[in-house]
């Protein structure tokens, strides 16, 4: 994880070296190994390096190429590297190739396919060159999303930084509120990819490129996921083979490190399978990091606790485990220092336990993160399998598979009940839904009136059209079709971008095995049936992972909920914080927040911290986030006539 920064006066004027060491100052956090700025005429570029690769040891950022006119800055990792090196015709012996750091990698990609090169480049990244011959800018993201880049533009400036303080430390680049992201943000609309907390100010959304000249500014979408495309092998054999080795080159590429690896452990098959593959391709044992809960009570632990299978997985061996006391911590916890590291508002409930696991990796030297995020949605459940099986009139294929999984996978269940969940409630019309919570007396969720945001905000932002115009179309029915819908759910690249905010707080640099393209466009393309069969859910996962898992994760039904500790947790830890906004003593969030209803929330909430799967916890830690994060921002507020 590394930092990068620029300045492209489009006037023409000169850069001042001085305003680009001032926005590097401000991520200096994101590259504490090197550091440097570049500057001649009309653009200027800066660039602070976090070492995490063997090539990125000898990297140098910016760097100009000898035999063009050509500058970059990176933050990157490229994943295929071999691939790239054929195709560029570069470094034929291993010494050669391992002496070309990733950035290098990428201006011979621009050089040889210009604004196509993002199309040929597989790994995490966010990058800018400056292509003096033709007198513009250059910049690219990469197809998850998983860096951060952010831009602010006018006839005469373009900015950009890895984080939005950078670009705000500028005294052109103002300061003021964006309403309609806090909007989006108080009733969870994510849809929008480009919006920040701060007007004028944008994001480059994942599998973008921005090309900026004088005279214009560009984007381009340079990669999709097909879902038209269906992979046909010949049996089961062929089609887990195929998967692991892609699952295994996805966790190869993540972990080459100069520095200790370390992994999350949640005892899950996601973590699980990325801890165990590790270690099987490491000479070094893996440093894993679990978050543990022995304090609660005993009703909580019943869901919650995941350390029996924590521990069949330590005891395969080679690991060095870290355990972190889940219990003991608040959800907001250190929520200065988060907010600061964000730029924006904290929207994710179980950052507290991330953020501590972040902590633990820092301290034992750890460099290289891997996480399980989000291996539910690249794999696929498969459940919507049943669906199709039941639009397309399978109906003795249907009740099987509904017989095999209340066998396999959710231990007694009636496969009428199975079939209910999975097929009939997702095809009924909305409307019935809404008339039998009427019939049983819950009007509130009909008329969803638990929304915490001020009506006048509401209305000024017409933020029920807006959620209406944004929201996604609607699927095809097909079990292909709701993976895609998933796959491209529009709160990856905001969770994403977050993480690696906050990853880069503790010098370190998280990595998603199962956020690899080559992954993902595997799993999208894979029939249904191996998907779900044979009475389990992500089937092809489970058959790749035997000799790698122990059994007792490998073929594990259950899941472990970590609501439980955040709900009660809030309640204990942060309850005068929710108090002060409650009963509005923050004035910081005046005009955006119904503090009635917020009240009110905070009374039921109280009464019952568990009640409703959590529902007021949740929108109570929003408001709280965004009341905290305005008053420390100390944002300007946008003027309405």
């Amino acid at each position: 994880m590394s930092g990068i920064i620029g300045i492209f006066r489009r006037d023409g004027g000169p850069v001042d070296r001085t305003a680009l060491a001032g926005m590097l100052s401000t991520i200096s956090h994101r590259g504490p190994d090197k550091n440097g700025i570049w500057a001649e005429g009309q653009i200027g570029v800066g660039n602070c390096l976090l070492c995490t690769t063997p090539e990125s040891l000898s990297e140098e950022l910016p760097f100009r190429h000898p035999a063009s006119s050509l500058v970059i800055v990176a933050d990157a990792r490229i994943d295929n590297r071999d691939e790239l090196f054929e195709s560029l015709h570069l470094g034929e012996s291993f010494s050669a190739r391992s002496a070309i750091p990733d950035s290098m990698l990428i201006l011979e990609a621009y050089r040889k396919w210009g604004e196509d090169c993002a199309c040929h480049l597989v790994g995490d990244f966010s990058f800018a060159i400056w292509d003096a011959q033709r007198e513009k800018l250059f910049c690219a993201k990469d197809s998850a999303g998983v860096r951060s880049f952010y831009y602010y533009e006018t006839r005469h400036l373009f900015v950009f930084g890895s984080e939005i303080k950078a670009l705000t430390s500028l005294p052109e680049v103002p300061s003021v509120l964006n309403e309609t992201r806090v909007g989006d943000y108080l009733i969870n609309l994510y849809e929008d990819r480009s919006i920040t907390f701060y007007k004028n100010i944008l994001r480059l959304p994942p599998a973008t490129t921005l090309t900026v000249t004088c005279d214009a500014l560009r984007h381009r979408t340079y990669w999709k996921l097909d879902p038209t495309r269906e992979i046909r092998l010949r049996n089961d054999g062929e089609y887990t083979e195929a998967f692991k080795e892609l699952f295994d080159i996805a966790v190869r590429c993540r972990v080459r490190s100069c520095a200790p690896v370390g992994s999350a452990l949640s005892g899950g098959l996601d973590s699980s399978a990325i801890a165990c593959t590790a270690r099987n391709l490491l000479p070094n044992p893996v440093h894993t990091f679990s978050v543990i809960f022995p304090g609660l009570p005993e009703q909580d632990l019943k869901i919650i606790d995941e350390r029996r299978f924590i521990d069949h997985v330590l005891e395969t061996g080679n690991f060095l485990p870290h355990y972190i006391r889940g219990d003991q911590l608040s959800p907001m916890r250190d929520a200065a220092r988060v907010h600061h590291h964000l730029d924006e508002a904290n929207f994710a409930p179980n950052l507290y336990l991330h953020w501590a696991m972040y902590g633990a990796a820092k301290e034992n030297g750890v460099r290289v993160f891997l996480d399980g995020l989000d291996g539910d949605t690249t794999v696929s459940h498969g459940f919507e399998y049943l669906e199709e099986m039941a639009r397309t009139f399978q109906w003795k294929k249907l009740g099987a598979e509904a017989g095999l999984l209340a066998a396999n996978l959710f231990g007694g269940s009636k496969p009428r009940r199975i079939i209910w969940n999975y097929c009939v409630k997702d095809m009924a019309p909305v409307w019935m839904f809404q008339a039998w919570r009427l019939m049983r007396g819950r009007f509130r969720e009909v008329r969803a009136n638990s929304t915490l945001v001020h009506p006048d905000l509401i209305q000024r932002l017409a933020l029920r059209q807006r959620a209406r115009r944004l929201s996604p179309p609607k699927v095809d029915g097909t079990a292909r079709g709701y993976h895609h819908k998933a796959l491209n759910f529009s709160l990856y690249p905001h969770a994403l971008e977050a993480a690696d905010k906050a990853t880069s707080a503790f010098g370190i640099e998280a990595r998603y095995p199962f956020f690899d393209r080559r992954l993902i466009e595997f799993c999208l393309a894979l029939p249904a049936n191996q998907k779900l069969g044979a009475g389990w859910n992500r089937l092809i996962f489970r058959r790749a992972m035997q000799g790698v898992l122990p059994p007792e994760i490998q073929w594990r039904g259950s899941k472990g909920n970590l609501s439980p500790n955040f709900h009660r947790s809030l309640l204990e830890s942060d309850g005068a914080t929710l108090d002060r906004v409650a009963f509005g003593q923050n004035s910081a969030a005046n005009g955006y927040l119904d503090t009635g209803s917020v009240r009110r929330a905070l009374e039921e909430y109280r009464a019952a911290p568990l009640a409703a799967g959590g529902k007021n916890s949740i929108q109570l830690f929003t408001a709280a986030s965004l009341a905290l994060w305005l008053e420390q921002a100390k944002i300007g507020r946008a003027t309405h006539a």
